[in-house]
């Protein structure tokens, strides 16, 4: 009796298997057979919460994933870098200080903290940095700083985008850079009215613009080209006529930003800075010897919020500049390389060591704003599936957000590009784990992608 119940479950499993893969694959092959490019491509595959195989639709086919990458770089950076891991910005000074002078320079450095200076946590903000700086100032007893306010820049090496970014995304905000010292998450915004600026959420040091904006359509479809280091800035497209619309683009020296800002702070308490605002790299360009942070005389040390809690934002609201200083960072503390080059072949043989084939993985960089990463569906699901096995999966799940459908899932977008990967409990308590890809789509991409994920509701 019980052998005859237990090949009935198990014939049960199998058809409702069977059927779920049908439905799947009859809206996998509408989907296809209705694509108005010929050069469409999808891969898609589905398992159970126990990696049982369900549904493949060329798994295997490494695709661009736009921000479904971010799977694999924040998995890593939880396993290998903690949940509790913290970055730290710390002030120091060289010389002397004596009757409130400080007769040397006064350091600002970091290890790249990408929150610095953010706005989404509490107690973070530029603010509470500003507040416990100038505390950590006039606890030391500096009331004037003969010398520079130096902001060492250092930690990571000077390429502050990664290779393979188009052009057209880096002066915008999801095209920011990663820097030795990050401030505000590099962003910054301008409310503009048709093609006039009417103001900037804090001024832009040394940065000129050219404006080739026109009036038109009911959306921004404008665009922002700035370069790393540059003080040029140009903006161009389209904004509606007669409204204000708030723009946002990518800061070209975040570290002079934060020196410019710091300069100020200490004017207001009172703190005079007779020397100028430098930073390690502009030092460089100008052929001057860079300028080391003493470990010494530290009077100030600020960690930043713990990973479980940047990795959360990475995850919600897909900050791409949060993935590239992961992907630094590992790279600087896995391989003593803080390069992205480094950091992406770790990131790579992190993976593979899991069990996922080498050749399902080809990561250009953290975030997926490259279109030269390839990663396939299936390989999207392996990694889904470690993660769930992990002490750390609790802190990756909650930063899924959840999309139209109901689904628990992260999703990407870019040109001609768009992904789903993600967990999904349905109404029979069934759970599935499952990405889908695809590239050149001539269609609402989002729209029918969701379809086809519809059915394992």
């Amino acid at each position: 009796m019980k052998k005859t119940f237990a090949v009935l479950i198990l014939s049960t499993q199998i058809f409702f298997a069977q059927n779920i893969a049908q439905k799947l694959d009859k809206a996998t092959k509408d989907l296809m057979d209705s694509s108005g490019a010929v050069a469409t491509s999808l891969s898609f595959y589905v398992s159970d919460e126990g990696g049982n195989f369900i549904y493949e639709y060329q798994g295997n086919k490494g695709l661009s994933t736009a921000s479904t990458q971010k799977i694999f770089t924040a998995g890593a950076a939880l396993e290998i870098l903690g949940k509790n891991y913290t970055y730290k910005t710390t002030s120091s000074y060289s010389g002397i200080i004596s009757d409130g002078n400080l007769n040397g320079n006064l350091f600002i450095s970091s290890n790249g903290d990408p929150t610095l200076g953010s706005w989404r946590y509490d107690a973070y903000k530029p603010e509470n940095f500003k507040k416990k700086f100038i505390e950590a100032v006039k606890k030391s007893g500096i009331t004037n700083i003969s010398g520079d306010l130096v902001i060492d820049d250092s930690y990571f090496d000077h390429q502050t985008i990664p290779g393979g970014w188009p052009w057209d995304d880096l002066g915008n905000y999801y095209g920011a850079g990663v820097w030795g010292v990050n401030w505000r998450e590099n962003q910054f915004d301008i409310n503009i009215n048709g093609t006039d600026f009417k103001n900037f959420s804090y001024p832009l040091e040394g940065l000129k613009w050219l404006n080739d904006l026109k009036t038109g359509g009911s959306s921004d479809q404008s665009l922002i080209f700035t370069a790393p280091h540059s003080n040029t800035a140009l903006i161009n497209g389209t904004l509606p006529a007669g409204k204000t619309v708030t723009v946002s683009g990518s800061t070209p020296n975040p570290p002079l930003q934060l020196g410019v800002e710091v300069k100020d702070w200490l004017k207001e308490s009172g703190v005079e800075l007779s020397g100028k605002v430098v930073t390690n790299s502009q030092l460089e360009l100008d052929g001057k010897q860079s300028l080391e942070t003493p470990k010494k005389n530290v009077i100030f040390t600020y960690e930043s919020p713990t990973l479980d809690k940047i990795v959360y934002w990475f995850l919600r609201k897909s900050i791409n500049m949060y993935g590239e200083t992961f992907i630094k960072t590992l790279g600087k503390e896995k391989k003593g390389d803080p390069s992205f080059k480094s950091g992406v072949a770790y990131l790579k043989e992190f993976w593979k060591s899991k069990g996922i084939n080498a050749n399902m993985i080809n990561f250009a960089d953290g975030s997926g704003l490259s279109p030269q990463n390839y990663v396939s569906a299936k390989a999207e699901v392996q990694a889904l599936l470690y993660a769930k096995k992990q002490a750390w999966f609790e802190v990756y799940y909650d930063g899924f957000p959840t999309q139209d459908n109901g689904m628990k899932m992260k999703s990407g977008t870019m040109s001609d590009t768009k992904s789903f990967a993600g967990y999904h409990t349905a109404k029979d308590g069934k759970k599935y784990v499952f990405s889908i890809i695809i590239n050149n789509y001539q269609g609402s991409g989002s729209t029918e992608l969701q379809k086809i994920l519809n059915v394992l509701k």
